[in-house]
C-alpha cells in the first residue's frame, strides 16, 4: 500500500513538472500567438470592443505585409465581462490551451489583479494592461511591461492642473467600489496631501452596475468644486447627469482616463460642459505622423469605425510590439522580446516619445477638453 503511495506521488511530480515545463517554455513559433481577456459583453463591452478594433486594425495591416518575417500575428481575445472570475479561466485557457507567447491588451485592474499570481508564476510576457493600477508597476516583476501611464501620474496631474491652473481646493471623488477604484482613491489622498489640501467627500457605486443615486447624496452635501471620476463609462455617464441636477451643477467633473472618454461622450450626447479628462495619449484628430497612421489604418481594417482614444492607445501598444518583434537577431524567444521592447527608440511612435522606466513605455499625461467634438490638450504634465 505504501509502495503505491510512493509510485502515485511520483508520477504526480512527474506530471506537474512537465507541465510546467510546457506553461515556461516558449512555443514553436509558426504564428506569433497574441491573448487577450476583457469586455467584450456587459456594461464594460464598448472599452473592449474599442481595443481589439484598435490592435487587431494593426496587426491585420502588418498580416497583409507579410507578418513578421513570414510569420502571422493571430490575436485571441476572449470576453470576461470585466469579472475576475472568468478572466482567471480565460487566462488560464490563452496559456494551456492556445499557448500564446505573450499576453496582451488585458483590460482592468480587479480583473488583472486576479490574476496577477499567474503572470509571475508563467513569467508570459504581460505586455500593455489597459489598467494604470500600482502593482503592475513593480520592478522585480520583469515579465510586466506597461504602455501607459498610472492611476498616480493621471490623478497628480489632474489635481496639479486644477488647483495651479484653476484655483480649486475643494475635492470630492466618485469611484468604483473594487481595486480600481481604491487605486484612484488612494492616488487622490496622496495628490491631495502635496497640495496641502484634504478630501472633502466620497462616493462609490458597485462594479458592474448603474447604482450611484447614493454616491450622490454622499458626495453633495460638501459642495466640492471639482470631483474626481474613478469609474466605467456607463455609471460615470450616469453620475454626471444625475449630478448635473443637483447641488453639485456647477462642479468640474474630472474623468481619468480608464473611463473610455469617446464612450463617456456618447453617453452624454455631446454636453461637455465642465468636465475635464485626464488621458495617457494625445487627441487623434492632431495632424502627426502617427495619428494620420492610425486613422488611415483604421478606415481600411474599420471602415465604419470612429477613431476614438481606446483604439488609438491599442493601436500604438500593437505598433510597439510589432517593432520589438521586428528588431530581434534570430529565433523568436520571450527573454529577447522583452529586452527588445524594454529598450526600442524613444522615436517608435514618432511624436509620442517613449522611455522605458517604472515597468511603462509612457510617461505623459494630456490634461484636456471635448470640444466642438474633439478633445482639445489643455496641458501636457510632466
Amino acid at each position: 500500500m505504501v509502495k503505491k503511495s510512493y509510485i502515485f506521488i511520483f508520477i504526480l511530480i512527474i506530471i506537474t513538472a512537465v507541465s510546467l515545463f510546457f506553461i515556461h517554455q516558449t512555443p514553436d513559433i509558426k504564428e506569433i500567438r497574441l491573448g487577450a481577456s476583457l469586455p467584450l459583453s456587459g456594461i464594460n463591452q464598448n472599452l473592449g470592443s474599442e481595443i481589439v478594433i484598435g490592435s487587431s486594425s494593426y496587426f491585420n495591416y502588418i498580416n497583409s505585409k507579410g507578418g513578421i518575417d513570414g510569420k502571422k500575428i493571430d490575436f485571441i481575445h476572449y470576453d470576461d465581462k470585466y469579472e475576475p472570475e472568468i478572466t482567471q479561466t480565460n487566462i488560464n485557457k490563452l496559456i494551456k490551451k492556445d499557448r500564446v507567447f505573450a499576453l496582451f491588451d488585458f483590460v482592468g485592474t480587479p480583473t488583472v489583479k486576479k490574476v496577477l499570481p499567474i503572470i509571475e508564476e508563467s513569467k508570459i510576457p504581460f505586455i500593455a494592461p489597459y489598467t494604470g493600477a500600482s502593482f503592475l508597476r513593480n520592478p522585480n516583476i520583469e515579465n510586466i511591461v506597461n504602455l501607459r501611464s498610472s492611476y498616480k501620474e493621471e490623478i497628480d496631474a489632474l489635481v496639479g492642473y486644477l488647483v495651479k491652473s484653476r484655483n480649486l481646493s475643494k475635492f470630492s471623488i466618485f469611484y468604483q467600489n473594487d481595486d480600481y477604484g481604491q487605486e484612484g482613491y488612494i492616488a487622490l489622498l496622496s495628490a491631495l496631501k502635496k497640495q496641502g489640501l484634504s478630501l472633502q467627500s466620497e462616493g462609490t457605486y458597485k462594479r458592474n452596475t448603474l447604482f450611484i443615486k447614493q454616491a450622490i447624496y454622499d458626495i453633495k452635501s460638501n459642495k466640492p468644486q471639482a470631483i474626481i471620476l474613478v469609474g466605467a463609462y456607463k455609471p460615470t455617464a450616469r453620475f454626471i447627469k444625475k449630478a448635473r441636477q443637483s447641488s453639485l451643477k456647477n462642479a468640474i467633473f474630472c474623468p481619468i482616463s480608464f473611463v473610455n472618454a469617446d464612450a463617456l461622450m456618447n453617453e452624454l450626447k455631446n454636453k461637455s460642459k465642465n468636465i475635464i479628462f485626464s488621458q495617457v495619449v494625445p487627441s487623434y484628430n492632431d495632424n502627426t505622423k502617427i495619428t494620420k497612421e492610425y486613422r488611415k489604418i483604421l478606415n481600411i481594417y474599420y471602415p465604419r469605425h470612429k477613431p476614438t482614444l481606446a483604439s488609438f492607445e491599442a493601436f500604438l501598444a500593437a505598433k510597439v510590439v510589432v517593432k520589438a518583434l521586428k528588431n530581434l537577431n534570430g529565433d523568436i524567444n520571450r527573454k529577447d522580446f522583452l529586452y527588445s521592447i524594454k529598450h526600442l527608440s524613444e522615436n517608435t511612435l514618432g511624436s509620442i516619445k517613449i522611455h522605458y522606466k517604472n515597468s511603462q513605455l509612457l510617461n505623459r499625461v494630456y490634461i484636456s477638453q471635448f470640444v466642438d467634438g474633439k478633445f482639445k490638450v489643455l496641458a501636457i504634465r510632466p
